[in-house]
């Protein structure tokens, strides 16, 4: 059975609140409230709701300022969110959507369109996490950007290229390291007819390699990041042995003593997965431990 919706009401309206609360709990969905920016941003960095429903005008940080923080932050930024206002401004309707809200509807709520809007989202939510997550699984280094080279997600083999190129980013910076910025900018502002293929970037001892990956979304350019001297040396044990590409990639991570539990967050495996991967290896190359393993792999690169 599929877990709850999870929905984030953000508003300053203690009456606002108690309706909608009531009513989305009577359509089995999982609640929880915010009163204004501040205590939204905070409530984010805990937990992750699958749709928020923002109230546009609220003292101190608005609905649109909160939005823009929302979206900034690679973590948030993939949340749906719904603005509900009160005003018929069309302006103020552009404005809140022009911060990266999906959709909006007026006060009074009528919650039959609202219901129906939110079922859509939150569809297309899932799709797109579904998406994300193949991505990822499939082994990837991936990263989408905005027009500015901000970041806007990435898998978790990108996160990891990009610890490694500055030990000290973190994913909610909402940018790339600040090593690979021109080069991930001249790739965002190529020419589209004839973009180039790639560019590298040397720091830290690596040779980070960034490419275009095509996307039909406006707004978001898909990079794919690899290190390039990493390349080599997987396919340098791949040609011992018989080993697979991703059995190479197990051992090349075992040898610099990475656990399966780690290795399986770098590749976007599972760490029983990388067991199986690391049982083939042993029986390959003839070895019975990690440390044998190890020991063999850094003969082979070092040749």
């Amino acid at each position: 059975m599929r877990a709850k919706d999870c929905i984030l009401v953000v508003d300053d309206s203690p009456e606002s609140l108690r309706f909608l609360v009531d009513t989305l709990e009577a359509e089995d969905m999982t609640v929880l409230i915010a009163r204004s920016g501040e205590a939204t941003l905070e409530l984010l960095s805990e937990v992750q709701p699958d749709l928020i429903l923002m109230d546009a005008i609220m003292p101190g940080i608005g609905g649109i300022e909160t939005t823009q923080a929302i979206k900034r932050n690679p973590a948030t930024a993939h949340i749906p969110v719904i603005f509900m206002t009160g005003l018929n401004d069309p302006e103020h309707v552009v404005a809140a959507l022009g911060t990266g809200g999906v959709d909006y509807v007026r006060k009074p709520v009528v919650i039959e369109e609202l219901l129906a809007r939110m079922k859509v989202h939150l569809a297309n939510a899932r799709t797109t996490y579904r998406s994300r997550l193949a991505l990822g699984l499939a082994g990837r280094s991936l990263a989408a950007l905005s027009e500015d080279a901000g970041l806007i997600w990435c898998t978790p083999q990108a996160e990891a290229l990009f610890i490694a190129v500055d030990p000290d980013w973190t994913p909610d910076r909402g940018a790339l390291p600040e090593a690979l910025m021109g080069a991930a900018l001249g790739l965002i502002a190529a020419d589209p007819v004839q973009p180039p293929a790639s560019a590298r970037v040397d720091v830290r001892g690596l040779e980070i390699d960034l490419a275009l990956v095509e996307t039909g979304r406006p707004g978001e350019t898909l990079i794919r990041v690899t290190e390039v001297r990493e390349d080599g040396k997987i396919a340098d044990l791949q040609k011992h042995n018989g080993l697979t590409r991703r059995e190479a990639e197990v051992l090349l991570w075992v040898s610099y003593g990475k656990t399966n539990k780690t290795i399986s967050e770098i590749l976007g495996i599972s760490p029983r997965t990388v067991n199986k991967h690391l049982e083939q290896v042993f029986r390959k190359l003839g070895v019975e431990t990690r440390a044998a393993a190890t020991a063999i792999a850094v003969r082979y690169l070092a040749d």
